[in-house]
């Protein structure tokens, strides 16, 4: 039986200058949660994330731990895997030049929260192609926003991750995404691409699976 992947795909910590959690102690907690992976996401800045890598040296048999960012489109935001945001003349770019200059970098672009109201894209996204798929389970929303995103991305025939946006390591964990098969620093972009996971909510001890 192949074995699942369960990456908590949407993690803050004190470098995305709103919080003061700690990276490591989020690290420790999501190693105690039976996580395989975590992906720091910090706001707007690719290279404020550069001090997982130190940890990958002391936390590598235990735990994957990614880098990304949660990026602000003109439309809102959106988390961006796979290529360097900082290198790019895209910023509050509109997000299909966005999802075209990421693409063409190797990376991909996942709507985050897009019910939530306020730096979220709503609808828009349906006008979007070339998004990866839809961050449909987000540990810092509403169920209902949640639901609409996990519509949508069905609407669409994409796919849904599941991120905690956790801001304290209490909160990792609260949503991740379980891929189907093993995922390696080496693979994790092309199984993003691949949609072949399912965003998963712990709140609620259950999965939204698509119809």
């Amino acid at each position: 039986m192949t074995r699942k992947t369960k990456i908590d795909l949407h993690v803050h910590s004190r470098n995305s200058g709103d919080n003061d959690a700690d990276p490591e102690k989020t690290v420790e907690r999501a190693i105690e949660l039976g996580l395989d992976g975590i992906a720091f996401t910090e706001h707007y800045s690719y290279s404020a994330s550069e001090p997982v890598v130190r940890l990958r040296e002391k936390y590598g048999n235990a735990i994957m731990l990614f880098r990304g960012v949660e990026f602000s489109a003109a439309e809102g935001h959106c988390l961006v895997f796979g290529a360097d945001t900082d290198k790019m003349a895209i910023k509050y770019a509109p997000v299909a030049d966005v999802v075209r200059a990421v693409g063409e970098a190797g990376g991909v672009v996942i709507p985050s929260h897009p019910y939530r109201g306020g730096n979220s894209m709503g609808d828009l996204i349906c006008a979007v192609p070339g998004i990866c798929a839809v961050e449909g389970l987000n540990g810092a929303n509403m169920f209902a926003m949640n639901a609409r995103a996990v519509k949508m991305a069905s609407a669409l025939n994409l796919p849904y991750t599941g991120g905690s946006d956790a801001h304290m390591p209490r909160e990792v964990g609260s949503c991740f995404t379980e891929f189907s098969g093993p995922v390696t620093y080496e693979n994790f972009i092309d199984s993003l691409r691949m949609g072949r996971y399912l965003g998963i909510d712990t709140r609620k001890i259950s999965r939204l699976a698509m119809p």
